[in-house]
Parts: C-alpha cells; structure tokens; sequence
C-alpha cells in the first residue's frame, strides 16, 4: 500500500457524495466524474469506504490524474483528485 498523503483545506470544483455506496462505487462514481471535469479541475469525493485508501490512489496512478490527498472526517474520508489525464 502507497503512503497515503493527508490534507486540509482544498477547495474542489465539484464533490461528489457516496458514502454508505458499497464497493465498487467509489471506482466507478469516480470514472463517471472525471469524465465530466475538465483537465485542472479538482474532485472531491466523499466516501465511507476504507479501501478506498488503497483503491484511489491506485486508480490515478494507472489513469495518470494527480491524487491530491485525503482528508478524514469522524464519519467519511474526503479524497480529492486533479484531472490532469
């Protein structure tokens, strides 16, 4: 597993909420995002789902869009992700 990089304070173009969405959601929800945004635009998205720390962070290594980081709530995580692909 990659060393997952914790922020705070990113501003997102848009957020997209799937918490409580069972796997493989948080894929698939992502995919459909990307594909909406323009290249620089920021994703931030809300999710419930620890292996998401693994998923996500190889998801925009294989698809070449920058992960950001993550950041943790009592609840959800928030990762966010640069369109750069």
């Amino acid at each position: 597993m990659k060393k997952v990089k914790f922020v705070e304070h990113i501003r997102p173009d848009v957020t997209t909420d799937i918490v409580y969405m069972m796997c493989p959601m948080h894929l698939l929800k992502l995919d459909e995002m990307m594909g909406k945004l323009q290249k620089g635009q920021i994703l931030e998205l809300l999710t419930d789902y620890d292996g998401a720390l693994e998923d996500i962070p190889e998801w925009c290594e294989k698809t070449g869009n920058e992960f950001i980081g993550v950041d943790e709530t009592d609840d959800y995580f928030k990762f966010y992700i640069r369109k750069t692909a």
